[in-house]
């Protein structure tokens, strides 16, 4: 493929761009100095700048692990302990896919957010902790990014990290990713409600960028040390030599509510709803899985009026949250039954 590598000038021209606001003009100077030293790291490819090494308990103790990617194992690792506890509440994370918010372009909130809303009034019971992932983030508020998968899974599944080890990428100023802080919110959570609108017969945008990054808690490998970082060859010899492809998510309960005005919805809700079971996640029922229409073909304009008028669709949310949490008070009292769940499948990829 061709190489995407920068000049000089481009790479200045580039980097410079994001400080066009005249507010800067008194420290042109100084910001090219700092441009200067940006255009250091691009070129001699330094990733993650501050490392140490990996130490006790990792296939290779000598290696020299990011101090990012050892920051999100920690974070990882604390959320699978309280996840684990057998005492504590019901956690339940619900995810607002829409990225729409009133904070930023258009300027006004999402039926998703309402929704969202709707959900987490049911859910706030005296034995639960909601957790709200509001992805609408990612376009209004500073220092918000969600980096695109690389598919490094596709080479070999060893070659993907859990956490992801891609980002950040220091050198070429793929930093501030969101995903080291949404990994814990999903192993933390014994439940999960999601909430989509549809896209071009598609899910959010913001939800595909999560969904994506996501791979690396399907059977990926927990220790970057074990492939020397990205060493292609040294991952596919260890797929090949028998892999265990462990599920972080398995056994966790889901709802999803997904909402269109034309078209796509009942699509994109059995895509949701394939995704978080080929991960291994469990349906809380046949009530916990929506798509419903609102403001059907009607004008853009009046759709929150529309939402309004709408209390059927609004009784079928509630109805999603209390079965997500039944099911999830059920799963950790050991009364709940997910026939199949515990057998062995007889290929994994």
């Amino acid at each position: 493929m061709p190489s995407p590598k920068l000049r000089k000038a481009e790479f200045l021209a580039r980097y410079l761009e994001q400080f066009r606001d005249q507010g800067f003009d008194a420290v042109r100077g100084e910001l090219d100095g700092i441009a200067a030293i940006a255009w250091e790291a691009y070129r001699c490819e330094r990733k993650s700048p501050q490392t140490r090494k990996a130490g006790k308990g990792f296939a290779d103790p000598d290696y020299d692990l990011s101090v990012d990617w050892l920051a999100a194992h920690a974070a990882v690792e604390e959320a699978r302990k309280t996840h684990a506890r057998k005492d504590g509440p019901c956690r339940i994370l619900i995810v607002n896919g829409s990225a729409r918010s009133e904070h930023t372009c258009p300027g006004e909130m999402s039926k998703s957010w309402r929704i969202a809303e709707i959900a987490k009034r049911v859910l706030d019971q005296k034995d639960t902790e909601v957790e709200m992932l509001d992805l609408s983030r990612l376009n209004s508020e500073y220092g918000r990014n969600i980096h695109p998968c690389k598919a490094c899974y596709s080479t070999a599944a060893a070659l993907c990290h859990f956490p992801c080890s891609c980002y950040p990428n220091h050198s070429l100023g793929q930093t501030q990713d969101w995903m080291n802080d949404i990994y814990p919110m999903w192993m933390r959570a014994h439940g999960v409600f999601l909430i989509s609108p549809v896209n071009w017969f598609m899910a959010s945008s913001p939800i595909k960028l999560m969904m994506d990054r996501m791979v690396c808690m399907d059977g990926a490998n927990p220790d970057p040390s074990s492939t020397h970082g990205k060493e292609a060859g040294e991952a596919k010899a260890l797929e090949l030599a028998g892999w265990d492809y462990h599920r972080e998510l398995e056994g966790r309960l889901f709802a999803v509510v997904v909402h269109g005005d034309v078209e796509g919805a009942e699509n994109v809700r059995r895509s949701l709803s394939d995704w978080m079971t080929s991960i291994h996640m469990v349906p809380a029922g046949p009530r916990a899985e929506l798509d419903r229409y609102i403001g059907y073909f009607e004008p853009y304009a009046t759709s929150h009026e529309a939402f309004d008028k709408d209390k059927a669709v609004q009784a079928e949310v509630r109805n999603a949250a209390l079965t997500l949490l039944e099911a999830v008070r059920a799963k950790r009292a050991g009364t709940q039954v997910a026939a199949g769940t515990k057998l062995k499948q007889p290929r994994d990829k």
